[in-house]
């Protein structure tokens, strides 16, 4: 019976641990700043065009796992959000815009990084500092 509780113990405080340190609506917004800006940068040398900045409206996040990678704890975060890029004489929208974030936090708790999926290398992963 002891173990029983013991468990139960267990995973409830491991559920709030995860929960206190999971990532805010903030940082998903900056993870998604960073995504949008290397998005922005390719299309503008492939296509030769002139964005003039863009904004990320309307942020919905529909789902938090945790998981470990790499030894750390990550969040996959799912979710949409409305996103605008600016032209010159235009202004290009998207609503509703799904998204897929992992979000790892650092050994020292303190910064978070933005992982990418590294293609054709299984288990290796693209990091970026989230600022």
């Amino acid at each position: 019976m002891r173990f029983i509780v013991s468990l139960i113990l267990l995973g409830f405080l491991s559920a709030c641990t995860t929960s206190v340190l999971a990532p805010t609506s903030q940082l998903v917004q900056k993870a998604l700043t960073l995504e949008v800006e290397q998005t922005q940068q390719r299309l503008s040398e492939q296509l030769d065009l002139n964005f003039q900045g863009y904004e990320i409206n309307r942020l919905s996040i529909t789902e938090e796992q945790s998981l470990t990678i790499q030894n750390l704890l990550t969040y996959r975060v799912r979710g949409t959000y409305d996103l605008a890029f600016k032209l010159p004489k235009r202004q290009i929208k998207q609503s509703q815009k799904p998204f897929e974030l992992y979000l790892q936090l650092q050994r020292e708790g303190k910064t978070w990084r933005l992982l990418f999926p590294e293609s054709g290398v299984k288990g290796s992963w693209r990091s970026y500092l989230i600022r």
